[in-house]
């Protein structure tokens, strides 16, 4: 009798605890276990642009969560191959070469990758079958009280209903041994050779927290911020902050790449909560968990959809000047600099940089979210494309007052101008407060002005009276 193969197809699912790719209700004989990285990612995604969809900090990150991955699965007999090409095409190939029983994957809320996975299971062999299962997110979708169609038009409808009628099942343990590998290659090749420039970038020193792919890292930054900082017992006040380690979670990474599942950083919550008493800070992190689970059921109802157009329009000068943290406003260009030179950014400073984007420079919000795409290590379709769009105005909930006025942001959320001399060193010339986010305004023959000066920031300009009788 011949010995049975299954492949486990791996996308964003770099773990081997709550991983129900690698819970068997049959075991196969033998095991492969592939990732495929889409080498489309390392192409431009606009004519005449040289900035590749997947940037080094991610690519880097991704990179670290693979060899780890790679390790855990060595110690549990198995191993990981690492392949380079179209997805679709080398899991066929595969299958066929091995006459494997299976092709395990998880589902997936990106439009290309869930085409992906349709394109396999219409190329594999006769012989193989393609099983599909849910991974990653916290209610399985028969537990929902609607269908996918039914999905609720805004996320405040979503979070009453999902409350109400349903209950998060705990992660599923780690696998202690796994099929051995078959008669076929092995490899993972280095990062030099894939991209390497991505493979000698180093964050900016200024990050305030090292990211290290992996799921061993995700756990330890799991109980961290869980146990040895009490981040549930302050989260809602620290959550937006600006500059330092634990003023967010910092689990995004590590939940986008599948280090980390939301279930396993649900029930952490949950076992915290068992000692301390659940409260309105400590909830507010299982709310941004559902905003997760919401935008991932949008992204997969809506399908090409969310991304709009699927043109991108060519840079304008507006949006050149935001990418290259050159709009004049400090608030903005700190944290277009700060993004650009570490993959990441608060969820704060997202939401400001985005507005201004949009509702200020007028530029396309798609242009945004490519560019945010390229650059966040913790880069989620479902999440950044749908966050755009909510700022935007264009999403399932389309109202168009998500305005952002970025100076009184900046005074409310960096009232000492500490966060944007800390980017912006030229910054530190001046006092402490709303000055350094007005340069042009207290220093005028050093600053110039920003590149658009909006209606709605005149109540909110330091008028030039007051400064002259500051400096009397």
């Amino acid at each position: 009798m011949n010995s049975t193969i299954d492949i486990v197809w791996l996308q964003d699912d770099l773990r081997v605890a709550d991983n129900p790719l690698l819970q068997f209700t049959s075991k196969p004989d033998q095991l492969l276990c592939l990732y495929v990285l889409n080498e489309k990612w390392l192409e431009p995604a606009i004519e005449g642009e040289t900035t590749p969809r997947i940037g080094p900090a991610r690519l880097r990150f991704l990179w670290q969560s693979l060899m780890e991955l790679r390790g855990e699965l060595l110690q549990r007999g198995s191993d990981l191959l690492v392949r380079i090409g179209n997805p679709a095409e080398v899991v066929v190939q595969m299958a066929s070469s091995l006459q494997a029983r299976e092709v395990r994957v998880a589902q997936h809320a990106g439009f290309e990758e869930a085409q992906q996975i349709q394109k396999v299971a219409q190329m594999l062999p006769k012989t193989s079958s393609l099983y599909s299962v849910e991974s990653g997110r916290l209610f399985d979708s028969a537990a929902l009280p609607f269908g996918l169609d039914e999905l609720p038009e805004s996320f405040s409808a979503f979070r009453r209903c999902v409350e109400k009628y349903c209950t998060t099942p705990k992660a599923l343990a780690a696998p202690v041994t796994l099929p051995g590998w078959p008669d076929a290659s092995r490899g993972f090749p280095p990062l030099k050779s894939v991209c390497e420039y991505s493979a000698n970038w180093q964050p900016d020193e200024r990050q305030g927290f090292v990211y290290v792919g992996g799921e061993n890292a995700a756990h330890e930054r799991l109980q961290h911020y869980i146990w040895r900082q009490n981040g549930p017992g302050k989260y809602k006040k620290t959550r937006n902050g600006l500059l330092g380690a634990d003023f967010s979670t910092r689990f995004s990474p590590w939940l986008a790449r599948g280090c980390l599942s939301a279930r396993q950083a649900n029930d952490a919550v949950n076992d915290w909560e068992a000692l301390h008493g659940r409260d309105e800070s400590s909830n507010w992190i299982s709310f941004e968990l559902l905003w997760r689970e919401y935008f991932h059921l949008v992204a997969q109802l809506e399908g090409a959809k969310l991304f709009g157009d699927q043109t991108l329009p060519a840079p304008c000068s507006a949006f050149n000047a935001w990418r290259e943290s050159a709009t004049g406003m400090p608030f903005v260009d700190a944290a277009m600099l700060e993004l650009r030179q570490t993959g990441w950014i608060s969820n704060r400073a997202r939401q400001n940089a985005a507005s201004f984007l949009v509702k200020d420079l007028n530029v396309d919000w798609r242009l945004g979210a490519w560019w945010f795409e390229h650059c966040l290590i913790d880069y989620d379709v479902a999440n950044n494309w749908s966050n755009w769009r909510y700022i935007a105005g264009v999403g399932r909930d389309p109202r168009q007052n998500r305005y952002f006025n970025v100076l009184k942001q900046a005074s409310h959320y960096d009232p000492k101008g500490l966060y944007v001399a800390y980017w912006l060193p030229a910054l530190n010339s001046l006092p402490y407060g709303i000055e350094r986010h007005q340069p042009w305004c207290s220093a005028p023959a050093q600053f110039a002005e920003p590149c658009v000066m909006p209606e709605e920031w005149q109540r909110w300009l330091i008028a030039r009276t007051e400064l002259e009788e500051a400096d009397e």
